[in-house]
């Protein structure tokens, strides 16, 4: 694990997640596209890693950077949960989500991985 990759690409995440929490909390357009802006800024956050830890072994950089939009996708949803904007149980099933799609992605991009 490349910390200081880690940290960046969750910075990034977070930031982008928070914003667009903050912003869809009073604008009705911006809450439509929770799960397609989470979904997104959760992949920016994972190739931010891969990005970041090049030099890194393949498989790690997939693993940590599906850990770096789970966690920053987890962030966003629980800020959302606490302003009353999702349910409690898209805080499991969301984080979950973001932590499959980004190995999938990773998968994708490296397709000798394997998703166990």
């Amino acid at each position: 694990m490349n910390t200081r990759a880690l940290l960046i690409a969750l910075v990034i995440g977070t930031i982008l997640q928070l914003g667009m929490v903050l912003m869809g909390h009073s604008q009705p357009a911006v809450k439509s596209l929770f799960a397609i802006g989470g979904m997104g800024f959760s992949l920016v956050a994972g190739v931010a890693y891969g990005l970041a830890a090049r030099g890194s072994p393949t498989a790690s950089r997939v693993l940590y950077g599906a850990v770096a939009g789970a966690v920053c996708g987890f962030i966003g949803i629980f800020v959302s949960y606490r302003l009353g904007d999702v349910p409690a149980t898209l805080l499991v099933l969301g984080t979950l989500s973001l932590l499959r799609d980004r190995r999938a992605w990773g998968v994708a991009l490296e397709p000798g991985l394997a998703l166990t």
